[in-house]
């Protein structure tokens, strides 16, 4: 990894502007194509500090199995009763991600990037790099009123979790009544998987909702759901908050600029929030098409993949008016769909078809029957808009 700073770096093939997970592959891939790649990040350093996650059959065949920190071959989900989901799940090693990802021969630059453009980047320290493509990685900005999802994450060790989450075992959804949220309160479920480093992650997350939901509110729900099944904490577990969009859209097919990757470039699931094994699995399309000499944003974005993310922007939209009643409803009829519709919308970027079935029979199954009209909009289209939260801050004597 050849490192520069406060000069000009000049005709590479290709620039990278962030260095997440997704930056990362960009670069590591397009220099094992032999591309001259420039990576930029404030801290390329850095240890990334999100946990991700994704289904094991996401992820890209050139990914090494180091990479994966904990696999969980039937995660389940509550809705009125327990679903496994025959179909494995994994969390990612940190540390194992990124040395699946060296940069040897690119050049990394730290710096902020103050400009970026369709072949320039221009840093804070007076850095000039021109390349024939750009991509930014960057990831999201505050999410302000858009629909968001907030989460806060307490990691617990696993003998004192065991009674909610043992070893090799997950719940990706958790809707049970055990977080102490009122029937007229913004709805939110547990998300609960092993880490593969002895701590089990408890996390309450909220999805689709104008503004997200306060960390405050989200950690006395997961304190009122561990203290539901005896799980007492000392005080000092470290924990983990997310806040961000869900409704970035695909970029223009005319865009002119810079081409935007990973969640800036639309590859952020809108109904669950995922984006880092979408984004790895299409890095390679990315490429292919530079190397071409061909359009990356027509390559990644084909009319069927516009066409599911409209659809799923529509399933987001339902998903952030519903009560936690409905919210059940619809999940338990979501999960009685067959294993390709799931995957038509949890996973598959471009599987148009199927993901249409699923979401009509998921309102069909949706009951009582009015509860629909407030799943596509019919009614309360803006509920939870303007919700004010209980001020008061979560403490662990409720434990």
């Amino acid at each position: 990894m050849k490192r520069m700073s406060g000069q000009r770096v000049a005709e590479a093939d290709l620039c990278v502007v962030g260095l997440g997970p997704t930056g990362r592959a960009l670069a590591h891939r397009a220099m094992r194509a032999g591309m001259r790649v420039v990576a930029v990040d404030p801290r390329p350093e850095r240890l990334w500090p999100p946990t991700f996650s994704c289904w094991v059959d996401e992820l890209p065949e050139w990914l090494p199995r180091e990479a994966i920190a904990q696999r969980i071959e039937a995660p389940t989900v509550w809705t009125k009763s327990a679903h496994r989901i025959e179909r494995p799940y994994c969390v990612l090693s940190k540390p194992g991600l990124r040395e699946a990802l060296p940069l040897d021969d690119a050049t990394v630059l730290t710096g902020r990037a103050t400009a970026v453009g369709a072949h320039r980047v221009e840093l804070n320290d007076g850095t000039t790099i021109t390349a024939a493509a750009v991509f930014d990685t960057r990831g999201l900005p505050s999410p302000g009123a858009r629909r968001t999802a907030s989460a806060h994450g307490i990691f617990v060790d696993a003998e004192t979790a065991a009674p909610m989450v043992a070893d090799g075992e997950g719940l990706l959804l958790d809707w049970r009544p055990e977080n102490g949220a009122g029937p007229d309160e913004p709805p939110s479920f547990l998300y609960s998987v092993p880490l593969g480093d002895g701590t089990v992650i408890f996390e309450e997350t909220s999805l689709g909702l104008r503004g997200g939901m306060p960390q405050r509110e989200l950690r006395r729900r997961a304190l009122n759901r561990l203290a539901a099944h005896g799980i007492r904490l000392r005080g000092d577990e470290p924990t983990e908050a997310a806040h961000y969009p869900l409704d970035q859209p695909p970029p223009p097919a005319r865009s002119g600029g810079a081409v935007p990757f990973g969640s800036r470039g639309g590859m952020m699931h809108p109904c669950s929030g995922y984006s880092v094994a979408d984004s790895l699995a299409l890095v390679d399309t990315a490429i292919d098409a530079l190397r071409t000499g061909r359009d990356p944003v027509r390559a990644l974005w084909p009319r069927q993949a516009r066409l599911v993310y409209w659809m799923r922007k529509r399933g987001l939209y339902g998903l952030g008016r519903l009560t936690t009643a409905q919210s059940i409803s619809m999940f338990e009829a979501f999960f009685t769909a067959s294993p390709r519709q799931q995957r038509a919308l949890l996973s598959a970027h471009d599987d148009y078809a199927p993901l249409a079935t699923v979401l009509f029979m998921t309102v069909a199954r949706t009951w009582p029957f009015h509860w629909r009209y407030d799943l596509v909009g019919w009614t309360n289209r803006n509920r939870w808009v303007g919700y004010e939260y209980d001020q008061e801050p979560a403490v662990l004597d409720e434990v």
